[in-house]
């Protein structure tokens, strides 16, 4: 397992890669209403990172058993956690929307989600959103040195549990550089006991260490499964779930968040 710590050069060229994503966000944001279609927030987003000098991290990803990624960003509606396929589907007034961007700038990475209300959403959504990207908040707060991955994941889980939603356990924030999946993996959860954690390593924090910290937050059970597109997971309950990342990097002091406009 190899970490590839950044240099300040390197860093600074992440920094605008995840400029960039922010600003693709910032488009996205204000387009999203009801009537719009996830394919045209997709048309949006594509041609704000190309017009930044920047590329779709997503488009044509590969992985194993499935078709590449056919799209350029992921929207993810309702119970649809990640990896949703952008196209014909109208959002509507009180959906919710997971919208993950990633670009690439010259050679590195930048890869930043958040979830969006459509029009106006009940009093629980709301909330859900708002535990959502406090959890993220957390995770950033606790990415200090000389903290490990493992203390990074105690503190995201303990404070999305302690307000009454689940952690989603199969998919993990993960290191972001030159790739889009780099180590280290950042887990959003961490097991209890001794047998269930013995194949789990956590890394000290270090400077230069850069991942992409994403809490994945289900109203209902944690249980999630993979429709037959191979790429969209949704909640096996079809309770609302949520999405929200930041690509930071870790200092001597506070980290730095990479994916801010």
């Amino acid at each position: 397992m190899t970490i590839h710590y950044k240099t300040a050069e390197e860093l600074a060229i992440m920094r605008e890669a995840g400029r960039i994503v922010a600003v693709a966000h910032q488009a996205v944001r204000e387009a999203i209403r009801p009537g719009v279609t996830t394919g045209e927030l997709n048309t949006l987003a594509d041609t704000v990172l190309r017009d930044h000098g920047a590329t779709p991290a997503f488009l044509g990803y590969p992985k194993h058993n499935s078709p590449d990624y056919p799209a350029s960003i992921c929207a993810s509606v309702n119970e649809e956690l990640v990896h949703g396929i952008p196209g014909k589907r109208v959002l509507k007034e009180g959906d919710i929307v997971s919208i993950d961007i990633g670009s690439v700038y010259k050679g590195f990475v930048g890869d930043s989600a958040w979830t969006y209300p459509v029009g106006e959403v009940a009093p629980a959504v709301k909330r859900l959103l708002e535990i959502s990207e406090q959890a993220l908040w957390v995770g950033i707060r606790a990415s200090v040195i000389p903290n490990e991955t493992r203390d990074v994941a105690l503190a995201i889980q303990h404070f999305v549990e302690q307000n009454g939603y689940s952690v989603v356990r199969e998919y993990t924030g993960h290191g972001v550089g030159r790739k889009m999946h780099e180590e280290p993996q950042v887990p959003n959860w961490w097991p209890r006991g001794r047998r269930q954690r013995q194949n789990w390593v956590s890394y000290p924090l270090k400077p230069g260490m850069t991942y992409a910290l994403e809490p994945m937050v289900i109203a209902g059970r944690p249980d999630v499964r993979e429709l037959p597109d191979k790429w969209t997971v949704v909640t096996r309950d079809r309770s609302l779930c949520t999405h929200f990342e930041h690509t930071i990097a870790i200092t001597e002091g506070e980290p730095i968040i990479l994916t801010l406009p």
